[in-house]
This record gives structure tokens, C-alpha cells and sequence, in this order.
């Protein structure tokens, strides 16, 4: 087996053992979940009659019938650029990421009590790996299994952009606690490492002819750089806009900037890691 398909499988370890890890604090650690709570609130905070539409419309992307289409994308891609053993692979990531947290679900739901929205407090059962959260992000890590080599970096930052998008959205409708896009996140790159060592072992006995050269590190860290400056700028923006609104709001919702911050760099990392996975 080469050594970046064993890198992978390590990857996949990894993987399994943060979603315990996540799980096991969630459900178990007191201050855990009550910080989850509390990162809740401050998204459901966000709710707003002009808001609610437009989360409303981004957190459905990733509902069954549009996924469909959308998750048909990288499988096409790969197809067209003469790759049938990633597009394989993107298939069996597809499936069996969405399978694993639907199964998940049942096997390990134990009703969690958010804090109250809307005045009444929301029971959670059954929550935890959010769909919608491993959806999106199992869209955006085959996207960049699927693309060529030069364009990698541009669809990780996007995809992590994408994931992270319809994550605050869900949360912003109250439907999960932040806790479920962290698992759901988890389950979909433990799925996507997997595939990646699949189609390293394959590579190896069927050698596949690339053209270009091997991306500099600079090139491949520059677009999900950007999305991370981009995101600090809003954030400058906002503070320049209304320095003691936002100071006050800080302060009382410090547990959802921390919160909202880890969502955001959790995705980028997951996007980015596969992509530098992927280089020659």
C-alpha cells in the first residue's frame, strides 16, 4: 500500500476518534453542553424576519431532492476529465457519509434540552451527526476530490465557504445544536479519507498520466487564505460600523463567537487538508 494511502487510513483514524471524542463531550461533559447551548442561543439570536427566509432558502441546498443534482456534480466532473476511479470513489463517499450519520442518529439519540427559543425550550433526539451539516460538507471535500489540480484550492475555499453557509443557517432556524455540524463535519471527512486511500491504492497499480506541475504551497494556501481574511474583514467591518453595539453583543454571546469561530475553522481546515492531501 503507498505510503499516502496509509497517511489517509491514519487520517480515517483520526477521524473516528474525534467523533467520539465530539460525541462523548456533547452528551456527557456538563460544560460542554452547556456551551453548546449557549452557542445556540447566540445564532437563534440572529433570527430575524428578514434573515429567517434567507437561511431558510441556504439551509435547504442540502435537502434530499437539490442534493441530488448538486452532489451529481462532482461525479460528472470526474467522469469528464477521464478519472472513473475518483468518480467511484466520490459515489461510495456520497452514500456513505450520508448513510453513516443517518444511521447514527437513532443508534445514539438521547434528548438534549437547548435553551428556550422562541420562549419554549427545544428538546434534541436524534440530532446528532446533523445531515444537513455532513451533506454540505461531503459535497465540498468531493468537489475538490473531483477537480483538476490547479483549481483545488479556488473549490476548498468555496466549498468550505458552502458547508459553513448552511451550517449558521440551520442553526440560525434553531433545527440543530452546534455539536451536530461539528459530528456531521467529522463523519464526512472520516468518509472522504477514506475514499482518497482507495484511489491512492488504485493509483499505484493502475498509474494515472497527470499534466501541470505539482502546485507551490504558496499557490495551493493562497484561495483558502483569502476566505479566511475575508471573514476577519466582515468581522472588522461590523465593529467599524457599530463599535459598542458589537462590543456589548460580544461580550454577552462570547460562547457564540468562539462557537461560530471553531464552525468556520474546522470546515476550512477539513477543505484545505484534503486538498493538500491531493498534491503531487
Amino acid at each position: 500500500m503507498p505510503r499516502r494511502a496509509v497517511l489517509a487510513l491514519l487520517g480515517v483514524g483520526a477521524g473516528i476518534a474525534l467523533l467520539f471524542i465530539t460525541w462523548y463531550l456533547s452528551f456527557h461533559v456538563g460544560v460542554f453542553a452547556r456551551a453548546d447551548q449557549s452557542i445556540l442561543r447566540g445564532f437563534f439570536d440572529l433570527h430575524r424576519p428578514r434573515v429567517a427566509p434567507v437561511a431558510s432558502f441556504i439551509a435547504q441546498l442540502c435537502n434530499p431532492k437539490p442534493y441530488v443534482f448538486f452532489a451529481a456534480v462532482p461525479v460528472i466532473v470526474a467522469l469528464r476529465r477521464g478519472r472513473p476511479q475518483v468518480a467511484i470513489a466520490i459515489v461510495a463517499i456520497l452514500f456513505g457519509a450520508n448513510v453513516t450519520t443517518e444511521l447514527l442518529k437513532p443508534v445514539l439519540a438521547q434528548p438534549r434540552v437547548s435553551p428556550p427559543l422562541l420562549g419554549v425550550p427545544q428538546i434534541f433526539a436524534g440530532s446528532w451527526p446533523s445531515g444537513h451539516a455532513t451533506a454540505a460538507m461531503t459535497l465540498a471535500l468531493c468537489s475538490v476530490l473531483a477537480a483538476p489540480a490547479r483549481l483545488r484550492p479556488i473549490v476548498a475555499a468555496l466549498g468550505a465557504v458552502f458547508a459553513v453557509a448552511v451550517s449558521y443557517s440551520f442553526l440560525t432556524l434553531g433545527w440543530h445544536l452546534p455539536s451536530d455540524v461539528f459530528g456531521g463535519f467529522l463523519v464526512a471527512a472520516t468518509w472522504t479519507l477514506l475514499g482518497v486511500a482507495a484511489v491512492f491504492t488504485a493509483n499505484a497499480r493502475t498509474p494515472v498520466r497527470t499534466a501541470g506541475s505539482r502546485l507551490s504551497l504558496r499557490e495551493a494556501l493562497g484561495p483558502p487564505a483569502i476566505a479566511l481574511v475575508g471573514a476577519l474583514a466582515l468581522v472588522v467591518l461590523a465593529a467599524i460600523a457599530g463599535p459598542h453595539e458589537v462590543v456589548a453583543w460580544t461580550r454577552v454571546h462570547t460562547a457564540f463567537m468562539v462557537g461560530a469561530a471553531a464552525i468556520g475553522a474546522l470546515s476550512l481546515t477539513l477543505a484545505t487538508g484534503i486538498m493538500l492531501a491531493l498534491r503531487r
